[in-house]
Order: structure tokens, then C-alpha cells, then sequence
């Protein structure tokens, strides 16, 4: 969503972006020595980035009042255009301390608190919209499910004893990216909660013919109440047609703002070669005829930054001449952070017979995700395992900054999620900027960037043959970097 907004801004977009403030953020982590996660509230001052409105909303929830505020960010283009993202927050002396704490965190309660969290960005976000001005808006585009309820407030808006509920019009003004083909993450309320939350707001059975009969899906109304419906990739479009088959679902592949995922080393490369790519990166094609040593210079001055960055952290201290892989993305069971640990004696004797091997991997846990903890577990203590033949540091508190630093100063990206559970997946896309290969499982945006032994190297089977086997996938991960990738890297450095 932050790369949607900043090429907006670049291409002076007439767009306004709406989101919640969370104060609380998701979360500071840390580890410790056996990689267990803990979870600290993130401290930050808003009026450091953005700007108080003046004026308030109301929202209704549990028969209550909510007043909702504004905050301004705004985001410049490269030629100094500004596009206003305006986050709702409900953090006010005159609401409800239950109510006070709605805009705290991401991802953070219950079920209840959720839906509560969604009334505050649906309803809330169109009012504050109307409030503030914007009332020549020609197009509402929900990023996935969460702001769904947006669709009924502007049927509330355009209901009349005369005419009714405006079906058409609304959905003529609305479009929905669905983003995970994953089904625990289409949120679902029960009525009952919905009832008790939202009141009379809104009828009952017209919310059961819109959002589904037993249980209030989101995604289900984004669905039903959007004129166009997209997924983010090719091949998760064809994915989400099959969890939805009664709608017509596209796709638009997802992208990343180019400036901000590359390196400074990179970008003045870029600057002396291509003038111009900043404001138009499809000008980045060009790159393949950058000379080869001028790109390795600059990847030697990315890696120098990351493996400072990584004895800073943890002083432990890397060998830039070895082949370094990263591994940096959520800490889920999906994502198959252990893939590449299948067999640490292959492994281990890949380093004895080719050369030596780096591993740096990062990425939080969900703080409710048991087995996404255990995972991150497992990678440190394999850590241990593999000390001192392969170094492996697990990097706490992911974040955009060390996503910078990861994605541009890794010799090799490593993608290997569970086919076909990566929607599109746009840390291979950040490496590519920054002249790193990938090395990834058939999946997402890969299936579409992946041009073997150019653009990178895949994992396992195409996307559309049949089945899971991950020894398999393990062996050919062997083999490609045993006869491929690791002479490949060494050959090239000989010079």
C-alpha cells in the first residue's frame, strides 16, 4: 500500500489514501538466545510525521459514540507532487477508554475489536472523507477485505424512500483487491457479534444477502459490492477465481516504488547509465546494459552495508567474499523459513565440496501465530547446528530499514513458501532492483519474473502441476545451488 501511494505521488495521481493510526504500531521484537519471541508496544510520536486535522466524525459502536480525528501524511512524488494519507484515530479525551484504544494497534485483539477496527475505517473513513472536503471522490478501492464496510456506508448515503438501496451506483464506485489465497485471512464476524456492535445501523438481512448467510464475510462484500475485483498476481487471480467461482476476478500484478527498495549505490549507478528512471522506472529495462563489473561494484558497496549492519546487531562478523543468501519475509509456517535445513549434512558438504555459505534471515511471528514462533525457533537453533562451518544469524525487529539493507545486500534471495499460498510477494522484486537473483519456489509474482539462469533460478515443479513434495523441493534446491549457483558466484569472484 506504502509503494501504491508513493508512485501515486510520482505520477500525481488524483488519489487520497485512508488507513488507521495505530499508535501502538504492531510490535518492537526481540529474541532471545534460543530465538523465543517477546513483544514490546512500538513508541512513536504521530505529529513527528503528520499533521492534526481540525474536525471530527462519528461512528456508533456498542451504542456508543465514537468522535474520530484525522491525521495528514503527506507523501511527495519525485517531482514534489503531495498526496494526502489521512489516518483515522479515535485516541480522544471526550470517547470511551474501550473506544480510545480502537486505533492502538495492527492486527491487535479480538474478534470483536476487530470488527470495531473495521467500522472506524469503513464508516469512519467515508464520513471524514466527506467532512474534509473530498466530495468529487469517483472511485473507492478497498485494499483487501478490512474496509469493506465502506460498501455500506455508501448505500447508506444513497438510500431514499423513493428509490431504495442503490446497489449499482455503489458498486460502480467501488473496486477490491483481494490479497491472501489463504482462507484464514478473509475476515468473518458472526452476526450475533455484528448485532451486538453495529446495532441498527444496518439490516440485518440485507447484510446476510450482501456478506454471506451465517457469518459476516468481508470479502464476501467487497465481492458483491465492487464493479471490478483484482488479485496480485496471474496466478493468484486464478487462485481466488477458484475460492470465488461466481465472480469475475483479474488480476494486476503487484509492484514496488523503485526509488525507495534501491540502494544509494545502485541509484547513482542508475542516475549515470539511465537519467530519468526515477520518474519513469520502466526505463529500468535498460539495466541489461549496464557493464557487468559496474553492477558487481555496486553490489559490493550494498553488502558492505548490510554485513556492518549485521555485526552491529549480533558481532558476529561476515566474510563478504562468501556467498550470502537471505531469507527475510513474515515468520509463518507457509513460508518455509527450514526448507533450505532439510538435509544440514547436504548441506554441509556442499560448503566442503564448492565454497562457503552465509545465511541471514529475519521476519516477526504473528504474537498469536504458536507455530510461526516455533519456526523462528528452529532457525536459531539451527544456527547453532551449523556453527562454525556455515554462519546464520536470525536479525530481530524486521522492519522497512533492514528490508533495504536485506533485499539490496544479499548475494542470493530465497523464496520457498508452500505452492500456492504466496499471492505475489514483492521481496524478490526489491533484490531484482539491486541486481540480486532469486532463488524461489514457482509461486506468486515469480511465476511471471522468473526467467531461468537470467533473471534467477526456480524450486521445484510449475505452478500447475499437482502436489506438495518438499523433499523434493529440497534436493532440487541442493542441486541448483551444488551445479549451478555456488560455482556460478565462486567463478566470478575468482577475477
Amino acid at each position: 500500500a506504502g509503494d501504491t501511494l508513493r508512485s501515486s505521488a510520482d505520477l500525481k495521481v488524483p488519489l487520497v489514501g485512508v488507513s488507521l493510526l495505530y499508535r501502538q504500531g504492531y510490535f518492537q521484537q526481540s529474541l532471545d538466545e534460543m530465538g523465543s519471541q517477546s513483544e514490546q508496544s512500538v513508541q512513536w510520536d504521530p505529529a513527528r510525521f503528520a499533521r492534526s486535522l481540525p474536525g471530527t466524525v462519528e461512528v456508533t459502536v456498542e451504542g456508543r459514540a465514537v468522535l474520530i480525528r484525522a491525521w495528514q501524511c503527506d507523501i511527495a512524488g519525485q517531482s514534489g507532487h503531495l498526496l494526502p494519507l489521512l489516518l483515522l484515530d479515535t485516541d480522544m479525551e471526550e470517547n470511551d477508554p474501550r473506544d480510545r484504544a480502537l486505533t492502538g494497534s495492527l492486527y491487535g485483539g479480538d474478534e470483536r475489536y476487530r470488527f470495531k477496527q473495521e467500522i472506524v475505517l469503513g464508516f469512519g473513513g467515508i464520513r471524514m472523507l466527506r467532512a474534509l472536503g473530498y466530495t468529487e471522490l469517483q472511485r473507492f478501492h478497498m485494499n483487501e477485505g478490512h474496509a469493506a464496510l465502506l460498501t455500506l456506508e455508501l448505500l447508506r448515503e444513497g438510500n431514499s424512500e423513493q428509490n431504495g438501496w442503490d446497489f449499482n451506483g455503489v458498486r460502480d464506485q467501488c473496486i477490491f483487491t483481494t490479497h491472501t489465497p489463504v482462507p484464514v485471512g478473509h475476515d468473518q464476524f458472526s452476526y450475533d457479534l455484528v448485532k451486538e456492535v453495529l446495532g441498527d445501523t444496518m439490516p440485518v438481512d440485507l447484510l446476510q444477502m450482501l456478506a454471506g448467510q451465517d457469518r459476516l464475510n468481508m470479502t464476501l462484500l467487497a465481492l458483491n459490492m465492487s464493479a471490478y475485483v483484482n488479485g496480485v498476481a496471474k496466478r493468484h487471480g486464478q487462485i481466488s477465481q477458484e475460492m470465488f467461482p461466481g465472480y469475475t476476478i483479474d488480476s494486476i500484478t503487484n509492484g514496488i516504488h523503485s526509488v525507495t527498495w534501491t540502494a544509494p549505490s545502485f541509484q547513482e549507478l542508475y542516475d549515470r547509465h539511465m537519467p530519468g528512471w526515477r520518474t519513469d522506472p520502466f526505463s529500468l529495462r535498460y539495466a541489461v546494459g549496464i557493464p557487468n563489473n559496474e553492477i558487481q561494484a555496486a553490489h559490493v558497496v550494498a553488502k558492505g552495508r548490510l554485513l556492518e549492519e549485521v555485526t552491529r546487531r549480533t558481532q558476529t562478523s561476515f566474510d563478504p567474499a562468501v556467498l550470502t543468501i537471505g531469507f527475510a519475509r513474515r515468520a509463518t509456517l507457509y513460508k518455509r523459513a527450514d526448507l533450505v535445513f532439510m538435509d544440514i549434512d547436504r548441506l554441509l558438504e556442499l560448503t566442503k565440496q564448492v565454497g562457503g555459505l552465509q545465511f541471514i534471515f529475519s521476519g516477526k511471528a504473528h504474537p498469536k501465530d504458536g507455530p510461526g514462533k516455533a519456526m523462528i525457533r528452529r532457525v536459531v537453533s539451527i544456527a547453532k547446528q551449523l556453527h562454525p562451518h556455515i554462519r546464520l544469524v536470525y536479525l530481530d525487529n524486521y522492519d522497512l530499514a533492514l528490508a533495504q539493507l536485506l533485499t539490496a545486500g544479499v548475494d542470493l534471495w530465497l523464496n520457498t513458501p508452500q505452492r500456492p499460498l504466496e499471492a505475489s510477494g514483492t521481496s524478490g522484486m526489491k533484490a531484482a532492483h539491486n541486481g540480486v537473483p532469486s532463488l524461489s519456489v514457482l509461486d506468486g509474482w515469480w511465476i511471471e519474473g522468473h526467467i531461468e539462469g537470467v533473471t534467477g533460478w526456480s524450486i521445484g515443479p510449475g505452478p500447475a502441476e499437482p502436489g506438495v513434495d518438499t523433499s523434493h523441493e529440497a534436493r532440487e534446491l541442493y542441486d541448483k545451488l551444488q551445479t549451478t549457483i555456488m560455482p556460478l558466484y565462486y567463478r566470478s569472484h575468482e577475477r
